[in-house]
């Protein structure tokens, strides 16, 4: 049944200065900010269910996920685990875990020696290894992924000044160009780790991300920002840019959902606030192109990450509720609860027919859609 909040609630800082700012622009408008709509408790249990046996029938002997070459698919399997109710107690937990434990490096990142992805898979890594740290026992291998992850990003340690287009950011590893998908995982394991909005790591990481925007500003005065303008975010401006959305760079780089709530979320975590314009005209965007039924500009490619993005960019916002620029309001934790759990298969998963970025496996798409299952049967949390 729907839960019914009490009228009375105290807004934190970041709520209330977007809900002054919503009371100008329409945000809120014909809404009340008090009610919070969620999945049906009983459907939504009975998803998560199926979804976490269907994980543990596809665990190999050696306790990895789909491969056992790399540790990127089985860390999000095992965070989405225990965002759903498993402890460290558990069979399944304690065989992945050991299993992830054994691509942590002497640098301290959590990778395969011979992968290309090593940001990704610690990013990754270090939020499973975070989920499980109920009693500190990984406290050391997740400083040590955090320290080892502030070394890849592109900053002045690796001779790249504040006005080069690719600082701040992060990309997979090693010499790739940055990207905003492998930058906000990185603000996600940062987080994690305790890392402070005042830190270095964070502030550069705004500079990248604000580069990503289609948003004309003194954040971004490059060429591309004023050719689409519409406050969305793309993939990257870094070696030429590149957006998925939109081939012809000559016509501006095309904002997307996937990114567009990354960048949110990214920004919210790094100490940007709600009323920042930068975070109003991605909101802006949000509700023009509101959906639980595609990934706005790209279809239904990386529709199980849009929808992992979509609830982490709302939850930071800590909205229950958006009123779309049609002026509907969307209780987004019901409407996207609910479109998950009717994309599940019988047997428990979730599998994209859209193949691209490896959706069309199925430990990949559920461990996503169980992620964002977990956020939609809770109250918001804060970006703090």
């Amino acid at each position: 049944m729907p839960v019914i909040q009490r009228p009375k609630v105290c807004y934190r800082p970041v709520v209330a200065g977007l809900l002054l700012w919503g009371m100008a622009g329409g945000l809120f408008a014909n809404q009340e900010p008090v009610v919070s709509q969620r999945p049906d408790a009983a459907k939504l249990a009975a998803a998560q269910t199926r979804a976490v046996e269907f994980l543990r029938t596809t665990q190999s002997d050696d306790g990895s996920w789909t491969t056992n070459q790399t540790p990127g698919i089985s860390g999000l399997v095992i965070a989405a685990l225990m965002e759903n109710g498993l402890t460290t107690d558990d069979a399944t937990i304690q065989k992945g875990l050991k299993n992830l434990s054994s691509y942590v490096q002497p640098d301290g990142g959590i990778y395969s020696p011979k992968s290309d992805l090593r940001n990704y898979e610690t990013c990754i890594s270090l939020l499973a290894f975070h989920a499980a740290n109920r009693d500190g026992r990984y406290d050391k291998v997740i400083a040590a992924a955090r320290d080892f992850l502030k070394r890849l990003q592109w900053d002045e340690t690796k001779d790249i000044k504040p006005d080069d287009v690719k600082f701040g950011g992060a990309g997979y590893g090693g010499t790739s160009r940055p990207d905003l998908s492998n930058t906000a995982y990185l603000l996600d394991a940062l987080k994690a780790a305790g890392v402070g909005q005042d830190d270095p790591a964070m502030k550069n990481a705004v500079v990248f991300i604000s580069r990503c925007q289609n948003l004309e500003s003194e954040f971004n005065t490059l060429v591309s920002a004023s050719k689409v303008n519409d406050g969305g975010f793309y993939y990257t401006p870094a070696a030429g840019g590149a957006s998925p959305a939109k081939k012809d760079a000559d016509d501006g780089l095309r904002s997307y959902g996937s990114m567009t709530y990354a960048g949110l979320k990214s920004m919210l975590y790094a100490g940007v606030g709600p009323d920042d314009p930068r975070v109003v005209a991605a909101v802006k965007w949000i509700r023009k192109y509101y959906s639980v039924t595609d990934n706005p500009g790209m279809g239904k490619a990386g529709m199980f990450y849009y929808y992992n993005l979509f609830a982490k960019g709302l939850d930071a916002m800590q909205l229950e509720s958006l009123t779309d620029e049609k002026g509907v309001v969307h209780y987004w934790k019901k409407e996207l609860g609910d479109q998950l759990i009717s994309l599940q298969k019988p047997n428990g998963s979730w599998v994209n027919s859209e193949k691209r970025w490896m959706e069309g496996d199925p430990n990949l798409s559920t461990a996503f859609a169980l992620l964002t299952l977990a956020r939609c049967s809770r109250a918001s949390q804060a970006a703090r």
